[in-house]
């Protein structure tokens, strides 16, 4: 079982050090001027957790105007300057000491900002924000302690503050000056409130022009409208196309006394009139919102619920957001026309927009789920355009490879933009990352024409501390750290499993968890047309404390639950597990199904042999892969979606390459005896009966590590760092010959029925010798009827006898050549890394041409502001100006990705003629900017 643990050091290596910590700062001396020594110390930051022991300070300062500038010495968010590197205390604090003004070279310096982090700090290997105040006159707020105090009619509101030097003090309440205080450090003031109450208190210093002004309100608790919610609506956003100048929002909130609704439509402040009726039966607040035609609310509605006037959340069902931080960051080509984030709120934004999307396909058959070979995508790391459209574009280059499904890494909105998505914030929203709702269902489509089925990998064991409902009943009043209370319908208070524990924990324990999720199901389903899912770290679907891995009859209920209500919402989608439980467990959740139907194939489990695999194909012992027969699992049926490789292990190709055994002249070391092992590697995989899952690249030989960081460097913290896209490798033919005869292998098991016998035996105990047979159940006249498959994964010759089930001429479909067996126990001789596919028969329908690599031209960045790259090798590009006139072109051949360079071009719409090294000419818009 070591490919079950190598599985799950690594997924715990991945969530530890994405996890964001809470620092507590100080500063010495607590006040301070911009040209004054200052020293800022953290505390209770773990830098282990982050796999590693040094801290560095990130900083930013704000100027009187408002205006933020970084620290010149940062470095970069992947690479921090070691000259902000912080000391260790000894003591469990680190301490970094500057002067403002020498650090920043700026002497207008109102505000400081710092957070803690790795030196590489992606997947969030940070602390929170902190801001310092900078001047030595300084004044603290004492009570309240929010911006909004509820209060009911005649209850006592206590104003409190206190000052470093002596001030005067102004207390105004709705513009009229209630009491002062002079020449005081303190001030402290009982208010009696009748009504809605907006204050300011301002503070003076009696020596100085220095001021400080503080401004909050208490506000009367008002009583929404008992109403029971109509019937039909659910939760979430509500808009019929029928009814175009209304929606109707849909808050089911537990506990909470009322809601309101703030957007453009009442500047994103608490109104009255948009104050949520409550249906407290269903524990829901609902309100329907009259849109003005033609306003600019209608194309793009934008809101927040402000819960008991406190804290400002997104719909936790919102299908697409805003947010504030990294949408700036979303190149136009990949979404365009984001809305501007409104200045007047904070946080997270719902975003709402009527989009009609016009199926083009709708007759599409999924694959048998014993025939899917799956290919796994971060579509981030695929192409350089990380989008949809992009995808779309490299659909021919996935359809002749073969394969039948393709499974996408989280989609669904997640914290920042560069993240493998098991970050998960908003569980129903489409990341803007990878481009909008429409692009996915195009995407959906045209997967969908060519016969390849479409699988979302979904997050539900826990979402982060932007997720709604965690801000929502946090200890914290709605921060994105804090801990869940014991109200919380959706997270746990403490999570129950003492060794895997990522972010917020889900509790799918409670009635409201499970219509949560199954609605998140029937979206993602019913709008984009997918055909099923991956569910993410399943073993954590339970309440009972441990590590989750021992049997756990409560699990599989939860479990066998959420399958029946898929199988109800979608008959025939695939659900898959990674679940990496006890084979009892796994046994039971395979068998369960949900109708009486004798078709209905049931649930599959992820099942990883990257290590055995890996094991083999650098030449050395430990590398028994007879697991990947689901038979040895005493199923009976297959339902094991087994892999070499996964978004979550180490690259078979770039251990190949640096740990490959050898001996004499063999050398797996060497790229192209490390990819033909690679091609053996696929034919004691592929030719296996039941599911199949490839990593991206695999195909071609992928050989950069899982830590590779982004510049150039190997290092564990780089994990979860965006990796080279290396369609360039198409220019080499050892790579795109491993990649053909995988194609040629998945065909082959496509056409021929023998892939889908019972009648099978994976032999693979032997250190270096290999055997997999096969026999047809129910052979027809044309059919392959027995299949022996040898290999020599040492590094000397060897020879194998395989006990043939006959004598006669058996067909190599390795070399398309013949070999005479005459004695059934034969012995053949293979030479190391050799390895023979041999058939009774040759098989019919079967070309024995090796399919082409074909690729749509694409063109990127566009819009460009210095250079564009194409995905195809080309001998000539053209640019022609609207007028048809050639204002530049490059003649020279170029590999794949290469750069030409556009940057002396004015600014408007070019048309390009490229002509690809087959002579075919190709044409394409480009906007300079």
């Amino acid at each position: 079982m070591k490919y079950f643990y190598t599985l799950i050091l690594s997924f715990i290596a991945f969530y530890n050090y994405a996890q964001i910590q809470t620092g507590t700062f100080t500063t010495n001396p607590e006040f301070f001027d911009a040209d004054q020594e200052v020293t800022i110390t953290v505390e209770g930051v773990n830098p282990n957790i982050w796999s590693t022991s040094d801290l560095y300070l990130w900083m930013w300062y704000t100027n009187s105007n408002g205006v933020e500038s970084d620290s010149p010495s940062n470095g970069q968010w992947s690479n921090s300057d070691e000259a902000q590197k912080m000391t260790n205390n000894g003591d469990g604090s680190f301490s970094f000491t500057f002067t403002p003004t020498s650090l920043f070279n700026s002497t207008d310096i109102s505000e400081i900002g710092v957070l803690a982090k790795a030196k590489n700090a992606n997947g969030d290997k940070k602390t929170q924000d902190y801001l310092i105040p900078v001047g030595t006159y300084q004044v603290n707020l004492n009570e309240p302690t929010q911006d909004l105090t509820l209060l009911e009619a005649g209850d006592q509101f206590t104003i409190s503050a206190e000052s470093n030097l002596a001030s005067n003090f102004e207390l105004y309440a709705n513009n009229t000056l209630l009491t002062s205080e002079s020449a005081n450090t303190n001030f402290s003031y009982n208010y009696t409130v009748n009504s809605d109450t907006d204050f300011e208190l301002i503070a003076n210093h009696t020596d100085s022009n220095a001021s400080e002004s503080f401004q909050f309100s208490a506000m009367i608790t008002p009583t929404p409208v008992e109403e029971p919610l109509p019937s039909g609506l659910k939760n979430g956003i509500n808009y019929e196309a029928s009814t175009p100048n209304e929606i109707t929002l849909v808050l089911e909130a537990p506990y909470k006394e009322f809601v309101h609704v703030i957007g453009d439509f009442n500047n994103w402040e608490m109104d009255s009139d948009f104050l949520m009726k409550k249906d407290s039966a269903e524990d829901k607040f609902w309100l329907t919102i009259d849109i003005p035609e033609n306003s600019s609310w209608s194309t793009d509605f934008l809101f927040q619920y402000l819960i008991e006037g406190q804290i400002r959340v997104a719909d936790p069902y919102s299908t697409l957001v805003l947010d504030p931080y990294n949408d700036t960051y979303i190149d136009e080509t990949t979404f365009a026309n984001i809305p501007d984030y409104p200045s007047e709120t904070t946080e997270i934004v719902s975003w709402f927009r009527y989009n009609e999307y016009d199926w083009e396909f709708t007759n599409f058959e999924r694959p048998d789920q014993e025939g899917l070979v799956i290919y796994e995508v971060l579509l981030r790391d695929f192409d350089q355009n990380h989008s949809f459209e992009a995808l779309i574009n490299r659909l021919d280059y996935l359809e002749n490879l073969g394969i039948n499904a393709i499974e996408l890494m989280p989609v669904n909105e997640f914290d920042g933009n560069i993240s493998w998505g098991y970050n998960p914030s908003f569980h129903m929203a489409l990341d803007k990352y990878y481009g909008p709702p429409e692009s996915f269902k195009a995407f959906v489509d045209a997967a969908h024409q060519r016969g390849i089925a479409v699988i979302l990998d979904v997050v539900y064991n826990h979402g982060t501390g932007q997720s709604p409902y965690f801000r929502m009943y946090n200890d914290c009043n709605g921060c994105y750290e804090g801990q869940a209370t014991a109200y919380n319908p959706l997270f746990n208070q403490n999570d129950p499993n003492t060794a895997f524990q990522f972010f917020n924990d889900i509790d799918h324990t409670s009635t409201f968890t499970e219509n949560w999720l199954d609605e998140m199901n029937r979206f993602w389903l019913e709008e984009y047309n997918i055909d099923g899912f991956r569910f993410d770290f399943t073993k954590g679907f339970t309440n009972t404390p441990g590590d989750g891995g021992t049997y756990n009859a409560s699990r599989i209920e939860i479990l066998k639950r959420m399958y029946n209500q898929i199988r109800a919402i979608d008959s025939d989608a695939y659900v898959i597990l990674e679940h990496f439980a006890p084979n009892a467990e796994e046994t039971e959740l395979i068998n369960h199904r949900a109708t009486t139907q004798s078709d209905e194939p049931g649930m599959m489990v992820w099942q990883n042999l990257n290590f055995q695999y890996n094991q083999a194909t650098i030449g050395y012992t430990d590398s028994d892969f007879s697991g990947v027969n689901y038979q040895n699992r005493g199923w009976t049926t297959a339902s094991n979606v087994s892999y070499m490789e996964s978004h979550d292990e180490e690259r078979l190709m770039y251990k190949n390459l640096e740990f490959g055994n050898n001996t004499g002249s063999y050398n797996i070391t060497n790229l192209n005896t490390a990819l033909e092992r690679m091609k053996m590697a696929g034919a004691f995989f592929l030719t296996v009966p039941g599911p199949k899952m490839i990593w991206q690249f695999g195909e071609l030989g992928y050989d950069h590590s899982i830590n590779h960081c982004e510049d150039g460097s190997i290092d564990s913290d780089c994990r979860t760092s965006p990796k080279p896209i290396v369609w360039d490798y198409l220019n080499n033919n050892n790579r795109t010959d491993l990649h053909n005869f995988w194609a040629e292998l998945i065909k082959l098991r496509n056409n021929e029925t023998i892939f889908k016998t019972t009648n099978f035996s994976v032999n693979a105990n032997h250190d270096f010798q290999k055997i997999i047979k096969l026999s047809h159940n129910n052979p027809l006249d044309d059919d392959v009827e027995e299949i022996v498959i040898i290999g020599n994964f040492g590094v000397t010759q060897t020879s194998i006898s395989p006990e043939f089930p006959s004598t006669g001429n058996w067909y190599n479909f390795v070399d398309d050549s013949y070999i005479s067996i005459t004695q059934t126990n034969q012995s053949i001789s293979l030479d190391a890394g050799e390895f023979m596919i041999l058939l009774d028969k040759e098989p019919q329908g079967l070309s024995t041409d090796q399919p082409q690599i074909s690729q749509k031209l694409s063109m990127y960045p566009n819009p460009a502001s210095h250079e564009i790259r194409f995905n195809q090798a080309l001998e000539a590009v053209m640019i022609f100006n609207t007028l048809g006139q050639e204002v530049k072109s490059f003649n020279e051949t170029k590999a794949v990705n290469s750069p030409y360079i556009i940057e002396d071009l004015s600014k408007g719409i070019y048309f390009i003629k490229a002509k690809n090294k087959e002579g075919k000419e190709l044409d394409l818009k480009l906007i300079k900017e």
